[in-house]
């Protein structure tokens, strides 16, 4: 009778890291967000309203013509269209799931189910990555792989951007460097797949698993002296990353143009290894208390946790020689570990509360760096390093299944408040909606009939809500919900569309919004008369829309409208800068400030009053020396009693 033979460990170790995953996956998340037909938690955001961005991204790509390149909608940002890379819809899966949903028609999210497989992968690639450094054992990797399917980034990120949960790349690439590197070859087959794989699930895993790469090659180079064969592996590979990149349309127009130069405010603040403090007050530590942060140094998020906070610095007194040692013959990947940590860190050094310096940079190398503005998440190769430092210190010592028992349980002990926060996020957002839209009005009811809504002028309030809308209504939108985009040909398609208004032109399949009152009054009328014009508001008043729909002039609304008629109030404009304060000047208090429109100058040319609640208050003065602005100034103690107040005039 033949023996079976048994699987490798690598197998082994492959399959148990797995399933330690799918079981983090399932804790946290449990079973609904994989019903492909239930999209609740994808429309209500678990944690951040993002996820409607990444959802809405899909939706707008599924109803769209197949073209090329792949993942290019014209749905969005119309008619020049966007790459779905820049709503984080995951464009390789987007693309590889289009035709299954296609055929099985009705509602199809995949966010759920990529999740599982980022967690499965995690999983795996942690253990296998352990196992590189035990002999025989599989338990131990298994145990060391705790660590990473408890990572605190993993969850703060799968929760906040989904393809930003695809961080097995990194334990990956990692995995397949010191394989290589123990094998003596710089030609891994992994790294060359990872690489090019990186750039069709989120562009930001690039530059981190091409940095491992690199690190290989110049280290074989400088040991072997021969340059030719990893400058041809680099080559090659670049070109075919580029060119998968080019298929999924993030090359399309100049979609990158949109960013802002940014770079410095999403940076790494100096606690970032032991502040604990996730988005929306979740903290991922029973013992550490929540640190003070700036700007945007929350993206930056690389909280070790406390069994690794104290498993470092111990074993690396312990074992500094070996240490050492390690660093002399890796000296590549410190080196590029070093250039990440310096980028994520940024040229505006924080540390706690406080901005300790800012070191100057050429604005050209500011606008290029913004090209990951997000330079914080750059830290994670250098965060999993130190998790993996961690696990090897600890399997060094005496006794190393009891010490990594002890290691995990620790870690696991104490991130667990995070974790179960992220579970009752999740459970909240499949039960009800965790951002209620502000469409409430019957107004949207109406609006569906239109093909194409019209952002005419800023960003529109509750704007993910509004791409849900656009697409679940199969409208066009010149609105691009993107991360990137051309800004430049956005304002001039805008620039059109007021000049039209201008005209007394409407397109009838159209809906325009407006951001501001102000640009509305100057733009609405011209074509009152073709159109209902308004304002449409959220029940809670904290969502506004200045709209002008052609054809349904004479309709009327609830009560959270307000037609464009004799009867519109007038505001001060929302002008705050160091001597306005919402449209008040400081100095005085009695002097206001109104957007110029045809509107405001009907209302106040000639008026004796302004008047609010019965109160009047007699103009002294009106003054449109300063274009684009109405400047009044009233018989009044205090004008900013009459801050957001439907005024009239007398």
């Amino acid at each position: 009778m033949l023996q079976q033979k048994a699987p490798s460990r690598t197998l082994q170790l492959l399959i148990g890291g797995a399933i330690l995953g799918i079981l983090a996956f399932l804790l946290v998340y449990g079973f609904t967000p994989l019903d492909i037909t239930n999209d609740t938690f994808c429309r209500g955001g678990y944690m951040e309203k993002d996820i409607q961005q990444h959802y809405a991204g899909w939706l707008f790509y599924r109803q769209n013509a197949q073209g090329f390149p792949l993942c290019v909608t014209q749905f969005i940002n119309a008619p020049s269209g966007v790459s779905i890379a820049y709503t984080d819809s995951i464009p390789l899966v987007a693309a590889l799931c289009r035709p299954l949903a296609n055929w099985l028609g009705g509602t199809f999210q995949y966010f759920g189910w990529f999740t599982l497989v980022c967690f499965a992968l995690q999983g795996a690639f942690g253990a296998t990555l352990c196992g590189l450094f035990t002999s025989n054992s599989v338990v131990l990797p298994l145990l060391g792989d705790l660590l990473f399917v408890s990572s605190p980034i993993l969850y703060e990120r799968a929760f906040r951007h989904t393809s930003l949960g695809a961080q097995w790349l990194i334990l990956a690439a990692l995995y397949f460097y010191f394989r290589a590197r123990r094998q003596g070859r710089f030609a891994s087959k992994g790294l060359f797949f990872l690489n090019i794989l990186a750039i069709g699930i989120h562009p930001y895993f690039v530059p981190m698993t091409y940095a491992i790469t690199f690190a290989l090659l110049l280290e074989h180079v400088v040991s072997t002296h021969r340059w030719k064969g990893p400058a041809l592996y680099l080559t090659a590979d670049l070109v075919c990353t580029l060119l998968l990149g080019w298929l999924l349309g993030l090359f399309y127009g100049t979609a990158t143009s949109g960013g802002q130069a940014l770079y410095g405010y999403f940076s790494m603040n100096l606690n970032a290894l032991w502040n604990p403090m996730g988005v929306n007050g979740t903290i991922y530590s029973r013992v550490l208390p929540a640190q003070n942060q700036l700007n945007g140094n929350y993206d930056a998020f690389a909280y070790l946790g406390l069994g690794v906070l104290i498993a470092v610095p111990l074993l690396l007194i312990g074992n500094f020689r070996r240490f050492l040692c390690f660093l002399r013959k890796h000296w590549a990947l410190l080196a590029v570990c070093v250039i990440l940590t310096l980028f994520a860190i940024s040229h505006v050094v924080t540390a706690n509360g406080v901005t300790l310096f800012t070191f100057p940079l050429p604005a050209s190398l500011i606008q290029l760096f913004s090209v990951f503005r997000s330079g914080g998440r750059l830290f994670w190769p250098v965060y999993y390093l130190l998790l993996l430092f961690a696990f090897v210190g600890t399997v060094r010592l005496p006794r190393p299944i009891v010490m990594v028992s002890l290691l995990a349980l620790v870690q696991i002990w104490d991130v667990s408040p995070g974790m179960v926060q992220r579970h009752q996020d999740m459970v909240s957002a499949t039960q009800s909606p965790a951002f209620p839209s502000g469409l409430e009005s019957d107004f949207w009811q109406s609006a569906q009939s239109y093909d194409h809504l019209e952002s005419v002028q800023g960003i529109q309030d509750d704007a993910l809500h509004l791409a849900l809308f656009a697409a679940d209504n199969g409208m066009t939108t010149n609105d691009p919900f993107a991360a990137r985009y051309d800004a430049a040909a956005l304002e001039s398609e805008r620039a059109v569309v007021l000049q039209e208004l201008a005209s007394g032109n409407l397109r009838d399949d159209t809906l325009y919004l407006f951001e501001e009152e102000g640009a509305f009054l100057q733009s609405v009328e011209p074509v009152r008369n073709s159109a209902w014009c308004g304002k449409v508001s959220s029940s809670d008043g904290t969502s506004n829309w200045y709209v002008i729909a052609p054809g349904l002039q004479g309709c009327s609304f609830d009560n959270l409208c307000t037609p464009y008629d004799e009867n519109y109030p007038l505001r001060f404009a929302e002008y705050t800068d160091a001597l306005w304060n919402r449209g008040v000047l400081d100095s005085t208090k009695q002097t206001v400030c109104f957007a110029d429109s045809p509107f405001a100058r009907s209302k106040l040319e000639g008026a004796t009053y302004i008047c609010d609640d019965g109160q009047m208050y007699r103009i002294t003065k009106l003054d449109d020396s300063d274009p684009g602005w109405l400047m009044v100034t009233l018989d009044i103690e205090d004008a900013t009693v009459l801050w957001d107040q439907e005024l009239t005039t007398k």
